[in-house]
C-alpha cells in the first residue's frame, strides 16, 4: 500500500493520460454514468460532471459518511475523482444554456437519465449534435433508449435480474441472492466506455461524424451469459443455480478445509492431473477418462469429494503450500482486511493512501488496467459541490458578475 500523498503531486511526477485532451461532459448520477466518466478521467480526460445545485449527487450521501469531510460518502472520494463537479439547474433556460455550450465543446457526453428526459430538456443528442457533428453522446439506462420498456425505470438490480444474473446466482434450494456491489451498474458503465472509445476512433477515423453509444443495463448483463443462450437454443437446457461450482466445467469449486475454505480451478486437463497428484490421488489423475473434461463432468461428485477429503484434514496455509507448489490455481476467499495485508496487493500498489481535502487520509484502489506508458492517475479526489463551477463558467466567457447573478437565481 502506498503512503499518504496529495494527489495533485503524485500526477504531476507521471506523464499524460492516453485520454488527455479528450472532453467528457457527465449529465448522470448516482452509479452506471458516473462510472464511465470517471473510468475516463482516470486515464486523462477532462471530466466536467454536471450537478444540481441542492444537494448534488445523490452518492454523495450513500455508504459510509466522514464528518470530516462534511459528511460526504466516502465512496464520493473514489467515484467523482479526476472530475470537476460544476452546478446547474437543468429546469432554468439560462442552466440548459450552459450545457448546450459545454457540450458543443465536448467528445463525449454521458447520461443516464430516463429514456427521453434530455429530449424534453431540449438537450437530446439531435439538438447537441446541430452545434458539434462530431459529438458522441453515452446513454445507460435500464431498458436502452427503444422497445416497450423504455419507459419503465431501470435500477441495476433489475437489470441483473432480467439479463439473467440472478437466476444463475445461488443455491438451488434458496432464492437467488444479489452479489453485494452494484454489479449491472458498473457492467454496464464499461459497456459504455467500450462504445464511446469505439465511436471515437471511427469519428477520427472517418469524417469527424459522432453517433449514439445506446447501452441498456439488462443488455450489458445480458453479454456477460456465456453460453446460456445456445444452450437453451439447441438443447433448451435452463441454467440454474449450483452454489459454489461451476457446472460442466471440472473441479471448479469453492472446497472447506480446517479453517475456512479456499477456491480451487483445476479444469484444464494438465492441471487436473497435477492437482489429482498434488492430493494423493494417482488414481485419479492417470484414469484415462478422466484425461479431459467431457470425461470428468459426469463424475463430478467423485471428483469433488477426492479434493474435499484431501482438504478436511488441512488447514487453508497448508493446504495453499502444496496446491501452489504443484502450480494448481488455489486462493484463499479475501475479504477487504485481507487484501490490505496482502504482499501482492502492496507490490501492485493496489491500495493507495491520499490525502483529502486536506483534512483525511483516505485509502483508494488503484487505477486499472495498467498501462506501461501512459498510465491512469488519481489527479485528485471527489470534489466539493459546485468545486469548479466558477473555473468553467470562466473558460466559457461568463465574467465574474455574471456568474454571481446565476448562484443568486440558483440558477448555478
Amino acid at each position: 500500500m502506498s503512503t499518504a500523498t496529495s494527489p495533485e503531486s503524485a500526477a504531476s511526477e507521471r506523464p499524460a493520460g492516453p485520454l488527455a485532451g479528450v472532453k467528457v461532459l457527465e449529465l448522470g448520477t448516482l452509479i452506471a454514468g458516473p462510472f464511465a466518466a470517471r473510468f475516463l478521467g482516470e486515464f486523462g480526460a477532462e471530466v466536467i460532471k454536471i450537478e444540481d445545485p441542492k444537494g448534488g449527487d445523490p452518492l454523495r450521501k450513500w455508504r459510509k459518511l466522514y464528518p470530516e469531510a462534511g459528511g460526504t460518502s466516502l465512496w464520493w472520494a473514489v467515484q467523482a475523482r479526476n472530475k470537476k463537479s460544476v452546478t446547474v439547474n437543468l429546469k432554468a433556460e439560462e442552466g440548459k444554456e450552459i450545457v448546450r455550450r459545454l457540450a458543443k465543446e465536448a467528445d463525449i457526453v454521458i447520461e443516464n437519465f430516463r429514456p427521453g428526459l434530455l429530449e424534453k430538456l431540449g438537450l437530446g443528442y439531435d439538438v447537441l449534435s446541430k452545434e458539434n457533428p462530431g459529438l458522441v453522446m453515452v446513454r445507460l439506462s435500464g431498458y436502452g433508449q427503444s422497445g416497450p420498456y423504455r419507459d419503465r425505470p431501470g435500477f441495476g438490480a433489475i437489470a441483473e435480474s432480467m439479463g439473467g444474473l440472478r437466476h444463475i446466482t445461488g443455491y438451488p434450494d434458496l432464492p437467488p441472492p444479489r452479489i453485494g456491489i452494484s454489479i449491472g451498474d458498473s457492467i454496464a458503465a464499461l459497456h459504455g466506455v467500450i462504445g464511446a472509445l469505439m465511436a471515437l476512433h471511427h469519428r477520427n477515423m472517418n469524417g469527424g461524424s459522432g453517433q449514439i453509444v445506446d447501452v441498456a443495463l439488462y443488455e450489458a448483463v445480458f453479454n456477460m451469459m456465456e453460453s446460456v443462450v445456445p444452450e437453451y437454443g439447441v438443447y433448451g437446457l435452463v441454467r440454474e443455480r449450483t452454489g459454489a461450482s461451476l457446472p460442466g466445467i471440472v473441479p471448479s469449486n469453492t472446497y472447506p478445509c480446517k479453517d475456512g475454505s479456499i477456491v480451487i480451478g483445476g479444469n484444464s486437463d494438465p492441471i487436473f492431473k497435477r492437482l489429482m497428484t498434488a492430493i494423493d490421488r494417482e488414481d485419479l489423475a492417470n484414469d484415462p477418462d478422466l484425461a479431459h473434461n467431457d470425461g470428468r463432468v459426469p463424475r463430478t461428485q467423485e471428483i469433488d469429494g477426492a479434493i474435499a477429503a484431501w482438504l478436511a484434514t488441512r488447514t487453508i496455509d497448508e493446504a495453499l503450500d502444496v496446491l501452489n507448489a504443484a502450480d494448481v490455481p488455489v486462493g484463499r476467499i479475501f475479504s477487504v482486511a485481507d487484501m490490505f495485508a496482502d504482499p501482492q496487493f502492496m507490490a501492485r500498489q493496489m491500495i493507495q493512501q491520499f490525502r483529502w481535502q486536506g483534512k483525511v487520509d483516505v485509502a483508494l484502489p488503484s487505477v486499472t488496467p495498467k498501462l506501461s506508458a501512459t498510465p491512469g492517475d488519481t489527479r485528485w479526489l471527489g470534489p466539493e459541490l459546485g468545486e469548479h463551477t466558477n473555473e468553467v463558467l470562466q473558460a466559457l466567457g461568463y465574467d465574474a458578475e455574471q456568474i454571481e447573478r446565476l448562484r443568486a437565481q440558483q440558477i448555478v
